[in-house]
């Protein structure tokens, strides 16, 4: 793959020669933001955006962020919470009136926001191999977000409301229908006028199949059997919505964390409600751990994202000024074990 250095000001921990052996040992595509200490410390692209015309990405790349959208989900909700409009605490049906699955009367915002409303998870493909032979059903036909409510979320219950956690799309398109429903407004209008219009999110916003986004990358996917990169299975990538339809930037994801974190989105008590782990470590719509380097430990808030090739992670140290971003459009490099190790240099670079 093409690697494209693009050097910003220079770091004191090794971060920078561990990301360009790691990205050429693991054929990483994609774009890598470090912000530190009140600054871009290090902002780079490899790989190709396009590779049949060899399509550098670059920083101003656009990628499917994925389950990153669950994040901004989450905020809309607990800005309606801050405002008085949502009880955590509440049914799905004191606000969705028509709901009509089971857990109507029983499972609570809170539990979607967690993922442990025990509705049944309609992903049922759960490898690369299945969705070759298969396909992906749920996502390869056209559907509105009501006919998502009805026909993925909307049937018996899976398990018991607020025992374990299940991680599923479905909480959150309930979500997004929640917040269409309060506020008389299609949840990407929401969107743009309470998060990405505050915080100047111009390169981000929500995908349909039928918009052509300047920019954005394509993506793709290693076919095992094959042992090559091939195109994404054609999706209509509107049906993950609120779960999973955004794009963005690093730049602009930066943007956002910069907001949340420094409390400009959220009340700070309810802020610290969204980062507080609860089963599997999971607050509201991101994870949230503990992990040590050396001999200190440090808060981390982390929400990662993919869907076939698309893959992304925002990762944060809650006790430091210090984010990493990584937006990938080939699934080739294990992205959880690359930020990990990157925020591990960081901040062992600062003591």
């Amino acid at each position: 793959m093409l690697l494209l250095p693009q050097p910003v000001a220079a770091q004191s921990s090794d971060a920078p020669a561990f990301i360009a052996a790691y990205s050429r040992q693991h054929n990483f595509s994609g774009s890598i933001l470090i912000h530190d200490h009140h600054r871009i410390s290090y902002l780079r692209s490899f790989g190709l955006a396009n590779i049949p015309f060899r399509v550098p990405n670059t920083n101003r790349t656009r990628y499917w962020i994925a389950s990153i959208t669950k994040a901004f989900t989450a905020v809309l909700i607990l800005q309606l919470h801050d405002q008085g409009r949502i009880d955590l605490n509440g049914t799905i049906k004191a606000y969705l009136p028509a709901y009509p699955g089971e857990g109507g009367n029983t499972v609570t915002i809170h539990q979607l926001l967690n993922h442990t409303s025990g509705i049944e998870n309609f992903d049922k493909v759960t490898s690369a191999e299945e969705a070759v032979l298969k396909g992906i059903p749920a996502y390869q036909t056209p559907s509105t977000s009501d006919q998502l409510l009805e026909r993925c979320c909307s049937g018996p219950l899976a398990g018991v409301p607020g025992e374990k956690f299940s991680y599923n799309n479905a909480d959150y398109i309930v979500l997004g229908k929640i917040i269409e429903q309060l506020t008389g407004k299609s949840f990407e209008e929401v969107l743009k006028e309470k998060i990405l219009g505050p915080v100047g999110m111009l390169e981000t916003g929500m995908m349909h199949q039928s918009a052509i986004v300047a920019g954005l990358a394509d993506t793709y996917f290693m076919r095992d059997d094959l042992k090559v990169l091939v195109h994404d299975l054609p999706v209509y990538p509107e049906n993950w919505y609120a779960a999973g339809a955004m794009y963005s930037t690093t730049e602009d994801l930066l943007k956002f964390a910069i907001a949340l974190f420094g409390g400009r989105l959220l009340k700070r008590e309810t802020l610290a409600l969204m980062v507080k782990p609860g089963l599997d470590e999971y607050g509201y719509g991101v994870w949230a751990y503990e992990t040590t380097v050396g001999n200190r430990t440090y808060r981390v808030v982390k929400r990662p994202g993919r869907i076939m090739g698309a893959q992304a992670q925002l990762f944060h140290f809650l006790d430091q000024d210090v984010t990493v971003i990584i937006l990938s459009n080939a699934g080739t490099t294990d992205l959880d074990e690359f930020v990990a190790e990157i925020g591990k240099r960081l901040v062992r670079g600062e003591r």
